[in-house]
């Protein structure tokens, strides 16, 4: 992480962590000795008393001799028993972390698993998905119509796991028994269905990818399947939608922008990441979320985020929100995934600033800047956008608008559009399945860029200031420097003059000059996201 002196605004409502926070959010002596290979979840959905139970048997790599092992399991639920190669494990509770006393040596090398068994009320989502959980609805019939989300809260809300995003399975299976009459949607391909004698049935899913822990997901209802099929970068590509019989018509035709998304992010961001275990769009009791190969979806068949066009420009009514940006997560969330929450920046940031490049490849260059530009009035600069880290504490949610403004101020910084395209792709290249930190993000766009950005992510994600651009004509002479912003501020910046050409200078917080003459009508660039202040006025 690029550093830089004391500044006040890092100090801005600095929250405080509990013990619990702590054991959730770092990356524990329990934690860091296994290396997690395999996730096998069974899961029993009851409707009558919105209980689950079921097992999941954790596969792991020795790294380092250990015999204690720490597994996740939120409150209210609980841990009957865990079983390693027939012997019940003792185990001991605390908050929602369980460490497990291992009896087998744990030799470094060898590959092991242990089973944990859980049963238990899996805690209501509030505000699904920012407050998530459980969503327990029904459809127009009365039948159930349910779905799980968790990002922030963690994926021990319902299902036992090792809940830290630093260590993602290379592969899982996920098996749903509910009640006869529904269907379970999760990630990846649907590998078998089994009618079983209790009136119930049972769906196993299973992903060959590597997948993070709040990107797994459960989503149950009497769904109807519409199939469909898109020509990528890599091969046919699988598309499955999964809605509400009463919604079966509108999905048809509405759906069909999941291709207009594929291929303007497969144009920026390279191939879907996920060819293997396929696309799906899921239809859920909440607005949508971002799981992996299995993007939940509840817009309501309509442009907009909820009919509305978040950017006020009239181009976010072009496209479905939701379809777009959390189908933009499985480029960045879901290929390239953040290790601690506090860099949820990478996630959002690039996502949120994948609305505009949508917008660009369908509509022009001109349409998605002024979308990205129209949604500068929602940022808020609160606090900074990054988080305090070890302690599952996320950044300001101007992570989103803030975050993509910046992204898109360093598209023009670098003032070419083909190269700041090979980077976007490139990023996807080099993360491919990977969990990253903000400094390895930060390195890599400053590398291959060819510009020092320290100082521009310092600015932006690190401080609440913007950066005001003072300049003052005189003649043909124009002066200029930067104010309210870190020491040794020096980000590039471009200014447009009345023949509608470019000059580009490199600010300091120091006055500069420089001789033109055409600098009478001077403006700054709006593309770049900064205060300006023309002292001559």
């Amino acid at each position: 992480m690029a550093s830089f002196g004391v500044n006040a605004q890092l100090l801005v409502n600095k929250p405080t962590f509990t013990h619990d926070d702590t054991l959730r959010g770092s990356i524990t002596k329990e934690r860091i000795w296994w290396d997690l290979k395999h996730y096998a979840l069974h899961v029993s959905v009851q409707p009558k008393d919105s209980t689950f139970s079921g097992f999941n048997t954790i596969t792991y790599q020795v790294l380092q001799p250990s015999q204690v092992l720490q597994v996740d399991l939120q409150q209210p639920l609980i841990i009957s028993k865990i079983v390693q190669d027939g012997v019940n494990l003792k185990f001991k509770r605390d908050g929602n972390a369980f460490f497990v006393t291992l009896q087998k040596p744990q030799k470094v090398g060898k590959t092991e698993s242990l089973t944990v068994y859980y049963q238990g009320k899996p805690r209501v989502a509030k505000r699904a998905p920012w407050d998530g959980g459980i969503s327990w609805s029904k459809d127009k019939d009365g039948k159930l119509f349910m779905a799980t989300s968790c990002q922030g809260l963690g994926a021990s809300v319902w299902w036992p796991c090792k809940d830290h995003m630093y260590d993602e399975p290379d592969s899982m299976s996920i098996a749903v028994t509910v009640p006869k009459g529904l269907m379970d949607v999760s990630n990846g391909r649907l590998r078998s269905v089994k009618e079983n004698s209790d009136n119930t049935t049972t769906f196993v899913w299973a992903v060959v990818n590597p997948i993070n822990n709040y990107g797994v997901n459960l989503n149950i209802a009497n769904y109807y399947r519409i199939t469909d099929k898109y020509f990528g970068e890599k091969g046919p590509l699988d598309l499955n939608y999964y809605v509400l019989p009463e919604n079966y018509q509108k999905a048809m035709t509405h759906f069909n922008q999941a291709k207009d998304m594929l291929k303007a992010f497969e144009h920026w961001f390279g191939p879907y990441p996920f060819y293997e275990d396929g696309y799906k769009l899921v239809e859920v009791p909440y607005l949508g979320m971002e799981h992996q190969s299995s993007v939940t979806y509840g817009n309501g068949y309509q442009n907009g985020y909820r009919g509305r066009d978040l950017s006020g420009t009239g181009w976010g009514t072009k496209w479905d929100f939701i379809i777009v940006h959390e189908s933009g997560h499985e480029w960045f969330a879901n290929n390239i995934t953040y290790k601690d929450i506090a860099d949820m920046w990478i996630h959002e940031s690039f996502t949120n600033y994948s609305e505009n490049l949508f917008t660009e490849y369908h509509f022009g260059k001109e349409a998605g800047h002024a979308y990205v530009l129209g949604t500068r009035k929602l940022i808020s600069n609160d606090r900074p956008i990054i988080g305090v880290y070890n302690v599952n504490h996320e950044g300001s949610g101007d992570m989103y608008y803030k975050g993509g403004n910046m992204l898109h101020t360093i598209r023009y910084i670098i003032d070419n559009d083909e190269k700041w395209r090979n980077i976007l792709r490139g990023m996807n290249q080099v993360f491919y399945h990977k969990t990253v930190t903000t400094e390895e993000i930060e390195n890599f766009l400053s590398q291959q860029s060819g510009v020092n950005l320290s100082k521009v992510f310092d600015q932006y994600l690190r401080t609440v200031q913007i950066p005001t651009l003072e300049y003052k004509v005189s003649g043909n002479k124009l002066e200029y420097r930067w104010t309210t912003c870190i020491d040794g501020f020096d980000m590039p910046v471009r200014f447009k003059k009345a023949d509608n050409t470019y000059l580009k200078v490199k600010p300091s917080t120091q006055w500069q000059s420089v001789e033109d003459s055409n600098v009478s009508n001077i403006s700054v660039d709006e593309n770049f996201y900064i205060n300006s202040k023309n002292l001559n006025k």
